[in-house]
C-alpha cells in the first residue's frame, strides 16, 4: 500500500481509558486554543490565515469525536462521564471561539478574492458562523449568548443519558411468548420465578411488536417504550426547548427553527411546515387505503375496534404480510444472520465503490464484540472503521454513525463507527435495510476524508442532506441478486428471488401512512421549537391527531424519548427531505445492474467523496446532470 498516516492509537482495553480519552480531548483542545493565539498575534493575511485557522478546526473536530464516541459507547461509566466533561470543554471553547471579535477580525480582513474556491469557501462559511455565533452583539448579549450555549449542551447530555440509561422491562409467563421465534424465545430464559423478562431494548422490542400473538402483552410492552425517560426528560426538554428559543431570539431570528433552517437547503423555518403538509398532502390517499386494509384485518379478531394504534401495527402489518403477500417475516429471516450479512454488506460496498476492507483482529477497541477493518482502495489507505454493532448496557440505544477521526489529506487518517443494536444471531431484513442505511454514512465519512480543509471533511454537507445517500444504499438492500450473494440458510441456500420479489411488493403495503407517521415527527420536532408548549403531552396528542393515522396511546410520553429532539432538534423533517433527494438519485442508476461502474464510480466521486466542498445542491447537480425534482419520490409513493 501507499504511506499514509496511521490510524489514531487507541489504548488496550484494561488499561486508562479515562486517562487516554482526557489526555486526547485535552490535548486537541490545548492545540486550538494555541492556534486561536497565534491567530490574533499574527499580522499576515491571506492563505497563511486559513491555513491557522484549519488548524484550529482540526484540533476542535478531533477533540469533540473521541468525546462524542466515548460518552456513548465506552462500557465504561466513568469513561463516559469523563467524555461528556470533555465534550462540554470543547462546547465551551466552540463558543469562546464563535464569540470572540478579535480572532473574527482577522478573518475578515482577509481578502477572500486573493483565494482559491475552496479556501474562499471556507472563509465565506467561517464569517457566517461567526455572525450567527453573535460575535457582532454587544457584551452583554454575547455573555447571555455564552451562558446559554453551556447549558443547552449540559441539558442535551441529560437528555440523550436519560433515555439510554432507562432501560425498562415487562415481566410475562412464558405462554405470552407465543408467536416468537425459536431463538428469540432461546435468548429469553425462564428466571427462578418462572417468568421471562423482555426490554424495552430494540432487539427486544422489535421482534416482540411484530410477532407476540398476545395483544395485552405488546400493549404493556408498548407502553413501557413509549415512556422511557419519564419523567425525568419533562423538565430537561422544556428547560432545553425554551434557552433555544431565547437563544435564536437574542440573535435576531423569530425562533429556533428560523436559526436553524437558515444553514440548511430547506433555507427558511416556514419552509418546514409547508414541507410537512406538502408530504402529508401527496400520501394521505395511499396512507388511508392502507390503514383501512389493517383496520379491517384487525376487525377479524377484535370486532369491536374503531381504530389501530402501535399496539397491533406492527402484528397486523406482519399478518397482512403472509396472508395477502405470501411474505413469512420468520421465514424471511432465516435467510439473515448476523455473521453473514456483515461480510456481505462489506462486499457489496467494496464491490460498489471499489473499495477493500482487511479486518484488523489484533487492532484496540473498547469492547470485544466491536470489529475493525481497514479502508483502502487500489492499494491506498482511505481510513478505518470500527462495527460496534450489539447492544449492552450504557451504550447508545439507537443507530448511528460516529466520528472517531475526521479524514485530512495527508494528516490523519478517516476513521469512523457504527452503533447500532442488532441480534447477534438472525436479523429482521429490516435490521439489514438499516445497517446498508447507517453503513453509507460510514463510506460517506470515509471516501470524504481525502480533503485539505477539516470544514469539508466526511460528512459535512448541509443536515438535511446527510440522510439521501444512506437512504439510496438502502435500495442495495432490496434487490434480488444482491440479497443472494450473502443471504442463505442454514443449509447455504440462497434466498430465492421469487420471495426477494415477494418482500419488495409487500414493502410497498403502509409507505403511505409511514409517511405520514414520519410527518408527525417531524411536526412535533418543527412545532414544539417553533412555540415551546406549556405542556409538550398534549401537544403530542394534537400532532399525532392531525398527522398520523395511528391513534395516541393514553398515558404514553413519546416526546420524552425522542432523542431526535436533542440532535436534530427542529430538523426532524430531513430524513424525507434526504428521501426525496435519494429516490432522484437513485433514477440514475440500472436497476437491473446495480454495479454498473461508471454510475456507480461518478456518485463516488461527486457525492460522496466531495464531502462538504460544495452546496448540496451542487452536487447532485453535479451527479445528475440537472436540479433535483420530487417527481421520483412522488411517483414511488403514488405506485399501488
Amino acid at each position: 500500500m501507499t504511506t499514509a498516516p496511521h490510524p489514531l492509537s487507541l489504548p488496550a482495553r484494561d488499561t486508562d481509558w479515562v486517562g487516554w480519552v482526557a489526555d486526547r480531548c485535552d490535548g486537541e483542545l490545548a492545540r486550538a486554543r494555541q492556534g486561536v493565539d497565534r491567530l490574533k498575534q499574527d499580522t499576515r493575511l491571506g492563505a497563511e490565515v486559513l491555513e491557522g485557522w484549519n488548524d484550529v478546526n482540526l484540533a476542535l473536530k478531533n477533540a469533540f469525536a473521541v468525546a462524542s464516541l466515548m460518552s456513548q459507547v465506552h462500557p465504561d461509566e466513568a469513561v463516559r462521564t469523563r467524555a461528556e466533561t470533555a465534550e462540554q470543554e470543547a462546547h465551551r471553547l466552540l463558543t469562546e471561539i464563535g464569540l470572540d471579535r478579535d480572532l473574527f477580525e482577522v478573518l475578515a480582513a482577509v481578502d477572500g478574492s486573493s483565494l482559491g474556491q475552496d479556501a474562499g469557501r471556507v472563509l465565506e462559511l467561517s464569517l457566517r458562523d461567526f455572525r450567527r455565533a453573535g460575535v457582532d452583539r454587544d457584551e452583554h448579549v454575547r455573555e447571555r449568548l455564552r451562558a446559554l450555549a453551556e447549558r443547552e449542551t449540559e441539558l442535551s447530555q441529560q437528555f440523550s443519558k436519560n433515555i439510554r440509561d432507562d432501560v425498562r422491562t415487562v415481566v410475562l409467563d412464558p405462554e405470552r411468548l407465543a408467536g416468537l421465534p425459536v431463538d428469540y424465545v432461546e435468548r429469553h430464559p425462564v428466571g427462578e420465578d418462572g417468568r421471562v423478562t423482555i426490554t424495552t431494548d430494540y432487539p427486544d422490542y422489535v421482534p416482540f411488536m411484530t410477532f407476540a400473538h398476545d395483544r395485552e402483552a405488546r400493549a404493556d410492552l408498548l407502553r413501557a417504550f413509549l415512556n422511557r425517560a419519564w419523567p425525568q426528560n419533562d423538565p430537561v426538554l422544556v428547560e432545553l426547548l425554551r434557552l433555544r428559543e431565547e437563544h435564536a431570539r437574542l440573535l435576531g431570528y423569530a425562533d429556533w427553527p428560523s436559526f436553524d433552517a437558515e444553514v440548511k437547503m430547506i433555507g427558511k423555518g416556514e419552509a418546514i411546515a409547508e414541507f410537512i403538509d406538502r408530504i402529508a398532502e401527496v400520501a394521505e390517499e395511499s396512507g388511508r387505503r392502507d390503514y383501512d386494509v389493517l383496520l379491517q384485518r384487525l376487525r377479524r379478531d377484535h370486532p369491536e375496534a374503531t381504530g389501530i394504534d402501535s399496539t397491533d401495527k406492527g402484528y397486523y402489518g406482519e399478518v397482512i404480510r403472509k396472508e395477502q403477500f405470501d411474505v413469512d417475516a420468520q421465514r424471511v429471516r432465516e435467510y439473515f444472520d448476523f455473521s453473514k450479512v456483515r461480510a456481505g454488506l462489506l462486499a457489496v460496498t467494496g464491490r460498489l465503490f471499489d473499495l477493500r476492507y482487511d479486518e484488523v483482529p489484533d487492532a484496540p477497541r473498547w469492547h470485544e464484540e466491536v470489529a475493525v477493518y481497514d479502508v483502502s482502495t487500489r492499494g491506498a489507505r482511505l481510513g478505518r472503521i470500527y462495527l460496534d454493532l450489539h447492544p449492552r448496557e450504557g451504550k447508545y440505544k439507537h443507530a448511528a454513525q460516529f466520528d472517531l477521526v475526521p479524514g485530512i489529506r495527508a494528516r490523519q487518517l478517516a476513521e469512523g463507527v457504527l452503533v447500532c443494536n442488532f441480534p447477534r444471531g438472525l436479523m429482521e431484513h429490516d435490521d439489514v435495510v438499516t445497517l446498508f442505511h447507517e453503513f453509507g454514512h460510514l463510506v460517506h465519512h470515509i471516501l470524504a476524508g481525502r480533503h485539505r480543509w477539516a470544514r469539508f471533511s466526511g460528512v459535512a454537507t448541509e443536515w438535511d442532506f446527510v440522510e439521501a445517500p444512506s437512504q439510496m444504499l438502502e435500495e442495495w438492500a432490496w434487490d434480488a441478486e444482491v440479497l443472494r450473494s450473502f443471504a442463505t440458510d442454514a443449509a447455504g441456500e440462497p434466498i430465492p428471488s421469487e420471495l426477494v420479489a415477494k418482500m419488495r411488493r409487500a414493502e410497498e403495503f403502509g409507505k403511505g401512512f409511514h409517511a405520514l407517521t414520519q410527518m408527525f415527527y417531524a411536526a412535533l420536532s418543527y412545532r414544539i421549537h417553533h412555540s415551546v408548549p406549556e405542556d409538550t403531552t398534549d401537544l403530542v396528542q394534537a400532532l399525532q391527531r392531525r398527522y398520523d393515522l395511528f391513534g395516541y396511546v393514553p398515558g404514553t410520553h413519546f416526546q420524552a424519548s425522542f432523542g431526535h429532539l436533542e440532535g436534530y432538534t427542529s430538523g426532524y423533517y430531513t430524513y424525507m427531505w434526504s428521501l426525496v433527494i435519494a429516490k432522484d438519485l437513485f433514477s440514475a442508476f440500472d436497476e437491473e445492474d446495480l454495479f454498473d461502474q461508471e454510475v456507480a464510480h461518478r456518485y463516488r466521486d461527486r457525492i460522496l467523496a466531495a464531502g462538504g466542498s460544495k452546496d448540496a445542491a451542487d452536487l447532485v447537480e453535479d451527479f445528475l446532470g440537472r436540479a433535483y425534482t420530487f417527481d421520483a419520490f412522488e411517483a414511488w409513493l403514488n405506485r399501488a
